[in-house]
């Protein structure tokens, strides 16, 4: 589990660092990570749909400035529990 952690921490850091901040995921950089690493899991209609990203975002995004930080943990938390079968 710890490696499976430093992968979630390391891939994260990956894409939020594209834009030259490593804290936060953009949309753009969202978008990315999701089509690139989740796109099994994450079971969007279209995952290049400029609409259901969006959606997916607002869900995750507590203070509405555009960015995920936490709240991305929030969705593998939420996506290990349905592929679990919780």
């Amino acid at each position: 589990m710890e490696t499976a952690v430093g992968v979630l921490v390391s891939q994260f850091k990956a894409y939020a660092g594209r834009d030259g901040s490593s804290d936060t995921l953009s949309r753009d950089e969202f978008q990315k990570l999701v089509k690139s690493e989740l796109p099994n899991l994450v079971k969007l209609q279209n995952a290049g749909d400029p609409a259901a990203i969006d959606q997916l975002m607002r869900s995750l995004d507590n203070n509405n400035d555009g960015e995920l930080s936490f709240p991305f943990w929030q969705l593998i938390g939420h996506l290990a529990s349905k592929h679990g079968g919780f």
